[in-house]
């Protein structure tokens, strides 16, 4: 479907606000928006069999008519579906963002925690989605301008063409950023051409060198931003980078995270032990 938004909700407040971020791009896109509860019974007997599962499965169903409602009373005029898809979260967001223009999550108040578990479905999901991933931070929309974090790679400059698309629509300045070790010899020089690199793809970009370790400064860039975009391979294919864990553990703004294979890797393999919803 075209311009489709898909949003995944987990009943929280963060799921919330990230329903109403994403009633605002899908109206934004001319598009459709999509919410999605994941749910998953444990049980080795027949589903439904018990009470327990069908009180669960109500309880799953009044988590997608909340966040329909709220999607329609925050964004007049939203198309919005909801939909509650039996499976594991991730591989539910996985298979729906095959065809999803956007993938929106919220945070789940991911500053409060002291570390990113590799397996969480916000983890995997960000890793692994065939769209670009949108994690929603806060109540409200932030001001700002658009940064895209650049590193000199393809998967960089792939962020950076998306940013130029967002500022566009968004009608606010785009401000690429790149990080160096420290500021002066090879590595500002280095960092120069990358930037000089990035101004060619966006020439009505501004441009803007910082030095430091990449994800603690890139955090700290984002206080000034609408929302952040940088791509989101590591070292090892279908992980998430260093950089791209730091900005999504701890950004103050919304995050974007670009994806550039045509295929994802497939999920670690996980056995459900409760009923679940996306986390």
């Amino acid at each position: 479907m075209r311009n489709l938004v898909v949003v995944g909700v987990t009943g929280t407040s963060a799921g919330l606000a990230a329903v109403r971020m994403a009633a605002r791009e899908a109206v934004s896109r001319g598009g459709q928006l999509r919410v999605v509860h994941a749910f998953t019974w444990p049980s080795h007997g027949p589903p439904g069999a018990g009470l327990d599962y069908d009180d669960a499965r109500r309880a799953a169903t009044q988590v997608v008519g909340e966040a329909v409602a709220t999607a329609q009373r925050s964004t007049p005029g939203v198309r919005v579906t909801g939909q509650l898809v039996d499976g594991l979260p991730d591989r539910v967001l996985l298979r729906l963002s095959r065809t999803a223009e956007l993938l929106v999550l919220g945070d789940d108040d991911l500053a409060t925690t002291s570390w990113l578990p590799p397996s969480s479905v916000l983890v995997q999901t960000v890793a692994r989605s065939w769209c670009p991933v949108l994690v929603a931070r806060g109540p409200r929309p932030p001001r700002g301008v658009v940064l895209a974090a650049v590193d000199g790679s393809s998967n960089g400059m792939r962020a950076l063409r998306h940013a130029a698309a967002e500022s566009r629509r968004r009608k606010i300045a785009v401000e690429v950023v790149h990080v160096v070790r420290e500021y002066g010899g090879r590595h500002e020089e280095l960092g120069r051409q990358v930037l000089a690199e990035a101004a060619a793809v966006a020439p009505q970009a501004r441009t803007r060198l910082l030095a430091g370790r990449p994800g603690p400064t890139l955090v700290l860039a984002s206080r000034r931003g609408r929302v952040i975009l940088l791509g989101t391979r590591g070292a090892h294919e279908g992980l998430l980078g260093s950089v791209a864990r730091e900005v999504l553990h701890r950004s103050a703004c919304p995050s974007v995270f670009v994806h550039g294979r045509s295929t994802p890797s497939p999920p670690a393999q996980r056995s459900p032990t409760r009923a679940t919803a996306l986390t």
